[in-house]
This record gives C-alpha cells, sequence and structure tokens, in this order.
C-alpha cells in the first residue's frame, strides 16, 4: 500500500517556524514532483512549493522568502521549512506526489497536517 505520511504540524505564534515531513513509502518505483499544499477554511486547496526530482522548486508569492521545501529522494522524503510565520498562513497542508508504482503513475495524497497561527 503506497501512502504519503506528513508530520510536524501544529500551533505556532506569529513570526515563528515550524518545519513540515512527508514520508513516503510502499512499492513505489520512481517518485517525479512533489510538493505541498494547503487548505484554509472556506477556501480551495492552493499550491504552496513544490520539488522537481532534481531538485528545481516553485514557490508561490504567498511565501517566497519565508518557506523553503526540499527533499530526499533516497528517503523518500519532502520537507518544508515555514519561517516568519503568519495567521493567514493557518491551514491544512498536504503532501503530493506524482508517483511510479507497481498499481502505475498516480498523484497521491497525504491525510493532512494542522497549521496553526496564532498569538
Amino acid at each position: 500500500q503506497v501512502q504519503l505520511v506528513e508530520s510536524g504540524g501544529g500551533l505556532v505564534q506569529p513570526g515563528g517556524s515550524l518545519r513540515l515531513s512527508c514520508a513516503a513509502s510502499g512499492s513505489i518505483l520512481t517518485i517525479y514532483t512533489m510538493g505541498w499544499y494547503r487548505q484554509a477554511p472556506g477556501k480551495q486547496r492552493e499550491l504552496v512549493a513544490s520539488i522537481t526530482r532534481g531538485g528545481s522548486t516553485n514557490i508561490a508569492d504567498s511565501v517566497k522568502g519565508r518557506f523553503t521545501i526540499n527533499r530526499d529522494n533516497a528517503k523518500k522524503m519532502v520537507y518544508l521549512q515555514m519561517n516568519s510565520l503568519k495567521p493567514e498562513d493557518t491551514a491544512v497542508y498536504y503532501c503530493n506526489a506524482d508517483m511510479i508504482t507497481v498499481a502505475g503513475r498516480y498523484d497521491y495524497w497525504g491525510q493532512g497536517t494542522q497549521v496553526t497561527v496564532s498569538s
């Protein structure tokens, strides 16, 4: 069974930092682009950051300069370092990965981890 499991969410004060991690496991043959999305209450899910297998990144303008994405291909993990957090960063953060597994090539999602920025 292929799955993505996020960790690292929680409650943080404005200006604080959090690091999210996402681990891919199962019968995975290749992982292409990995990314982080977020969804705030009443809003659509939006891309926060993505990273290709080769390390090229795409960062949303709203978090550019504050968030950093990186990955460890050997460990099948992707990370999101979030600094200078703002209340508007509050959302459920989802890990996403484009993967080839024994079942074929699919887009996979994690279950989400809550990030709350509040004093």
